[in-house]
Formats: C-alpha cells, structure tokens, sequence
C-alpha cells in the first residue's frame, strides 16, 4: 500500500463530506482548477498557515483532532519539513536526531515506529 499523501488526504475528506470537486469549490469559494491539482499532488499544499486552517474547517476537520494534525502533517511532510508544533517543543527536538539514527539503521516497522513516536510523546 502506498504511503498516503497530503492530497489523498484532502481528496478522501472532500468525499467523506460528500461534495464532489465542484461543490466543494462553490459552497467555500475555491478554485476548482487548484483544488484538483492540490489533489493529485500536482500543486503543493500551501505554505500558509491560515490557508491550510481554511481548507481544514471546509474539510469539517475538529481543530486539534487526529486528522487535523494528519492534515497539517501530510502538507508539512510534502513540502520535506518538521510540523511547526514539533519544533516549538524544545525537548521533542533535542529526541529527533536519535529518531533519526533509528530510522536510518533498521527497516523500522509501521508497529515499531508507532510505539517510538508514542514513547517520545510520553517523555
């Protein structure tokens, strides 16, 4: 299975809503043509804070949800950077490099990788 990418993410939020591309450009006021691309990854997410906030509520995101921060994640992720939260957390940042290290020393398992990010959440 490939990995899920921010425009897959957006696509399968728009459907779960169920606006097709057109509805969802009307009912919030954006460009169809942007949308589409943005979508099929072809456009990037934008670097805005404010406008990625914008798409998340037309989304029907909750603020601070699981899929808020996969939102956030996923554009952080395309654009090949740390999510802004992560980085404000000045202990979280002093673990990144033996994440890292991890990482780049074993094929890490999906299972694995998730008990890591949970016990760097929990220190």
């Amino acid at each position: 299975m490939a990995a899920k990418t921010f425009g897959d993410f957006f696509k399968e939020q728009r459907i779960k809503r169920r606006l097709t591309l057109r509805q969802f450009c009307q009912q919030f006021g954006f460009d169809p043509g942007n949308i589409s691309k943005l979508e099929r990854g072809l456009l990037s997410p934008p670097h805005l804070k404010e406008k990625l906030q914008e798409y998340a509520s037309a989304l029907g995101l909750k603020k601070e949800s699981k899929e808020w921060y996969e939102f956030f994640d996923l554009a952080s992720a395309h654009r090949g950077k740390i999510p802004e939260e992560i980085m404000k957390d000045k202990e979280l940042v002093a673990k990144l490099p033996m994440l890292f290290r991890t990482l780049r020393g074993e094929k890490v398992s999906e299972k694995k990788l998730n008990e890591l990010i949970e016990k760097i959440r929990k220190s």
